[in-house]
């Protein structure tokens, strides 16, 4: 089992910064991708940006120069830099890992954290 925990959402104005971390613990022995995605009110749920076990990243292309994906695999760490934020920014912002396995012979699993509100708004 695979918990994902996020943080670092809030009150920003628009133009400011905030840095979303997701912290993964549990049994990972692979995973295929982690992911942010995001659901503003009213909307369907989107991709943000992913990163994949190999280093590519991709963004939705309305962050693109603005949203920075990072991770720290010692840590188990996910990381989105958020600048220049707008009000259409403002979402739950989701942490998601994909295709995990907990050994080499164990089935693969998505999961999903709890999220946390991001707020872009004078």
């Amino acid at each position: 089992q695979v918990q994902l925990v996020e943080s670092g959402g809030g009150l920003v104005q628009p133009g400011g910064s905030l840095r979303l971390s997701c912290a993964a613990t549990g049994d990972i022995y692979s995973f295929k991708q982690m992911a942010w995605y995001r659901q503003a009110s009213g909307k369907e749920r989107e991709l943000v940006a992913f990163i994949t076990s190999g280093g590519k990243i991709d963004y939705l292309d309305s962050v693109k120069g603005r949203f920075t994906i990072s991770r720290d695999n010692a840590d188990n760490m996910v990381y989105l830099q958020m600048n220049s934020l707008k009000p259409e920014d403002a979402a739950v912002y989701y942490c998601r890992a994909e295709r995990v396995r907990a050994t080499l012979w164990s089935p693969y699993r998505d999961y999903w954290g709890q999220g946390t509100q991001v707020t872009v708004s004078s």
